[in-house]
């Protein structure tokens, strides 16, 4: 039962009661304590007056059948006369007691003590069997028959005689000890009756004799000690009397004299008159404590119930007064703090929570004006009021305060993550530079390395944007290639080298969420790669779906508790508020608040290989389809996602019979060996598994400015169909000779930090694309190269050219279209015997077994542009860097 849902008047009703109650169970208790004793004089009395004197005769009975029984197994020539007649007068007594016992009001103890001596007595005729057998002629077993019988009257003697009196309790203890003093004297005559009988005893019997004469002098003593004065003067008279003396007598001869195997030093005929005396002045001595005991009980219990009434009388009135006084002021305590609860729950449930809603919009508050005092007296009360006016006052103020400084903290994360992204784009810019003018290997490695540092920097700094409230800049204008998106995210994470990116149905999303895709994925793939094994495979699946985009990050990692994956994904569905003190999470926040900015849902589940996958599902309105392309000679696309470079208007004769060309060309090339423009990126041999029929990638590397703006170069684009490209294409990477600077020596082609994956550089630009080009002036606002019409040209170009009228034949369109085609096929049969020939002098063979891995993903392009040549060279180059692919097109 919860108290704290109850109302105000219940508990303070509750807090009156509770002692009431308590008052009033105490004055019960207090009556039935004292009334216990009283109770307990009455029904020890009746106990002892209606089990008392036949339990007595009992045990007289069974003590006197007992020396006979004795007597009986001793003797040569026994005769039964005696004993059947003290048969007859115990079975009598039993009888007798027996209906004591069943007229008797029995308390739970004194009828266990008698169901114990019912059950001896039901033995009796078993124990009288044993004797009249004779099969022992060894007085012990009937002793101890018999004397288990009279221990179980005697216990529930000691039962029943319990008055809960002091005095009158150790009187009664005195008494039974006497009889137990008796009854060993009485074992004393069963035994030398017996020995005299048989005319010897045993040492045994001796041992057991002596024991029984000492613990009778003792129980004896000691329980004259417990009684009153008056009776240990009448047992003086009883012990001095000359027949109790010559008994004592008797008994140290028992004691002392060494007889052992031989006749007692104590004849029966001596003996039993004297015992005989003694223990008939011993016993009534005995029943008269026993009456005086019963007779004064009944004043005793009479007293108690006198003063229990009195005391019951006074308890009920100052009950009924508790009562009076505790309603009285607890209705007054009610109303007031009735008053207090309603204009509390006013302050709690409206007043402050309007000032925090309007702390978060921004706007002023005045203290003062919000928290108005509350009066409600002078007493404690009183001063409750005035401690919560303090309380709602401070909360207040507290909220004010926690907003300024909440606001000062985000503005300070924000300005710091600002300056270091203002860094990171000038380091950026300057790194592009420096790794377009730098021609050595092992210095462009170091470069690309440094350049994937800053990369991850500028993704920690957009944590810090994130973690303030805002935006990161990072935006594109046009949708982005989803594998596009990947690779960024890849890129951004420092074991890069360990992601495998397996099937990626083409998509593309949309430029507004491209950025912060790329910054949720890099979350999830860099946590994948941290808590997995250093030699396990991170994969990324990613597939359309009716309703968006999937994409499954799969480690085969630690794993997590089902508790925490459940609180994990509670986290990540409800975005919580930025919490400092939770560092440990911030990766989980910022996954959390980006997915929340675009309703993207993200999850997190067990994986079958024991770690975690999470599964990204990108919504319907971010992503879109592959773009209409303009369709090839064989009906595949002709182009990338970017849109092409070289011209856009209609398709004019000599494109189509360059199309044309390039697709008889292509049937000859059925399986490539394409070489890695740099070796060092990786030395492992990949299997990759091309799509013939779809659409080829594109060869157009974009690369990102300082800015976040592309950055293109004009590059040839080859219809999918000018390659028939087999359902498996070997890649090993090799050296290729570059115009613009050495090669990569083997021995430089250990892992490096990672760059985007390189596109195959093209061949040199055809006249129809040199026909499209311009040259470049100074960079636009929009990050764009401005052109400035004949700034490039050469000095021997600038002059005006005076046409000379041509002597020779003017071709027809038809002849320049044949001209063309032969040395576009005659390029292109070169080509690709230069690389079957060198793939066979050099390669490695293949193993059809590999996967491709990030960041070796090879363009099936590649097959078509083996040789580089020029500032294209140079720059595809770079387009292979791992990662690089994703430095797309964005807004500033």
């Amino acid at each position: 039962m919860r108290s704290r849902n109850w109302s105000i008047r219940s508990k303070i009703t509750a807090m009156v009661a509770v002692p009431l109650v308590a008052l009033l169970a105490l004055w019960v208790f207090a009556t039935v304590v004292t009334a216990g004793p009283a109770l307990n004089l009455l029904e020890a009395r009746d106990a002892v007056h209606k089990l008392g004197n036949p339990g007595l005769q009992l045990i007289a009975q069974l003590q006197r059948e007992r020396h006979f029984s004795t007597i009986y197994v001793s003797a040569a020539k026994p005769s039964a006369t005696d004993l059947n007649r003290e048969r007859a007068a115990t079975d009598q007594a039993v009888s007798v007691l027996r209906e004591a016992i069943g007229d008797a009001d029995l308390t739970e103890t004194v009828t266990a003590r008698v169901n114990d001596l019912t059950l001896l007595l039901d033995g009796l005729p078993a124990a009288r069997n044993r004797v009249d057998d004779r099969v022992e002629k060894d007085v012990l077993p009937v002793m101890r028959d018999f004397s288990s019988m009279i221990d179980a009257a005697f216990e529930v003697s000691t039962s029943a005689a319990i008055f809960f009196h002091e005095r009158v309790d150790r009187e009664v203890r005195g008494l039974i000890d006497a009889l137990r003093g008796l009854e060993h004297l009485s074992r004393v005559d069963a035994m030398l009756a017996g020995a005299n009988t048989a005319g010897f005893i045993n040492a045994i019997n001796r041992g057991v004799l002596i024991e029984d004469i000492a613990n009778s002098r003792y129980l004896l003593k000691s329980g004259v000690d417990d009684m009153p004065d008056a009776s240990r003067g009448e047992y003086a008279r009883v012990v001095t009397s000359s027949s109790f003396i010559v008994l004592d007598i008797m008994q140290n001869k028992l004691i002392g004299d060494s007889y052992a195997g031989g006749p007692p030093p104590v004849s029966g005929e001596d003996w039993q008159p004297t015992y005989d005396r003694t223990n008939a002045e011993l016993s009534d001595f005995v029943l008269r404590q026993v009456d005086k005991v019963a007779q004064d009980a009944t004043p005793l219990a009479a007293s108690v119930l006198l003063w229990l009434g009195v005391a019951g009388l006074l308890g009920l009135a100052a009950l009924v007064l508790s009562i009076l006084v505790s309603v009285r002021f607890g209705r007054s305590i009610v109303g007031r703090l009735i008053r207090l609860r309603r204009e509390a729950l006013e302050m709690a449930s409206e007043r402050l929570p309007s000032v925090v809603r309007r702390l978060q919009r921004g706007e002023p508050v005045d203290v003062v004006v919000e928290t108005p005092p509350l009066e409600y007296g002078g007493d404690e009360i009183g001063q409750l009021g005035r401690a919560f006016n303090e309380v709602q006052r401070t909360a207040v103020q507290s909220a004010v305060d926690e907003a300024n400084v909440r606001r000062g903290i985000n503005e300070v994360f924000l300005n710091i993550a600002r300056r270091s992204q203002t860094l990171l784009h000038r380091q950026l810019s300057l790194l592009d530079r420096m790794e377009r003018r730098e021609t050595e290997p092992q210095e462009l490695e170091d470069l690309y390395r440094v350049d994937h540092l800053a990369t991850r920097m500028r993704r920690h700094a957009e944590d810090l944007v994130i973690l303030a409230g805002a935006a990161p800049g990072r935006g594109w204008r046009n949708p982005v290639p989803v594998i596009d998106v990947v690779r960024g995210a890849i890129s951004e994470v420092e074991d890069y080298k360990r992601v495998d990116i397996r099937a990626i149905t083409s998509s593309a999303v949309y430029g507004r969420a491209v950025g912060d895709v790329i910054h949720l994925l890099a979350e999830l793939i860099e946590n994948a790669a941290s808590f997995s094994p250093p030699h396990a495979r991170v994969q990324v699946i990613g597939q359309v779906l009716p309703n968006g985009y999937a994409l499954e990050i799969e480690d085969r990692g630690l794993g997590m508790s089902p508790e925490a994956i459940e609180e994990a994904n509670r986290r990540l569905a409800e975005p919580p508020d930025f919490d400092p003190t939770d560092s440990a999470r911030l990766g989980l926040f910022v996954v959390a608040q980006l997915a929340g900015r675009h309703q993207i849902r993200v999850s997190l589940r067990a994986s079958a290989y024991g770690g975690i996958t999470a599964i990204v599902l990108i919504p319907g309105d971010l992503v879109t389809s592959a773009p209409a392309l303009p369709a090839g000679p064989g009906g595949g696309s002709s182009g990338g996602w970017n849109a092409p470079l070289v011209g856009s208007g209609d398709e004019d004769p000599l494109r189509k019979s360059l199309a044309e060309l390039q697709w008889q060309g292509g049937e000859e090339l059925r399986e490539v060996t394409v070489a890695s423009r740099r070796a060092s990126t990786d030395e492992e041999t990949h299997h990759v598994t091309a799509d013939p029929g779809g659409p080829a990638p594109s060869l157009v590397a974009e690369e990102l400015s300082v800015e976040g703006l592309v950055q293109r170069r004009r590059v040839r684009r080859t219809p999918n169909e000018a390659l028939e490209m087999p359902s498996e294409l070997t890649v090993a990477p090799r050296s290729v000779p570059r115009n613009s600077g050495p090669a990569v020596s083997e021995s430089e082609t250990a892992p490096q930090a990672p760059r985007a994956p390189r596109v195959p550089a093209q061949r040199g630009p055809s006249p129809l694309e040199m026909l499209d080009e311009e040259p470049t002036g100074e960079i636009g606002l929009d990050g764009l190269p401005k052109r400035v019409r004949q700034a490039s040209l050469a000095p021997q170009l600038r002059k005006p050219v005076v046409e000379r009228e041509s002597t020779a034949p003017e071709r027809s369109p038809e002849q320049v279209r044949t001209l063309m085609s032969a040395l576009q096929l005659g390029t292109t049969r070169g080509r690709v015997a230069a690389a079957r020939t060198e793939s066979e002098g050099t390669e490695p063979p293949v193993n059809p077994d590999d996967t491709v891995s990030f960041p070796a993903l090879v363009d099936v392009a590649a097959a078509r542009d083996n040789a580089a040549s020029g500032t294209e060279a140079a720059d595809g180059d770079r387009a292979h860097g791992t990662g690089e692919n994703l430095r797309l097109e964005k807004d500033a």
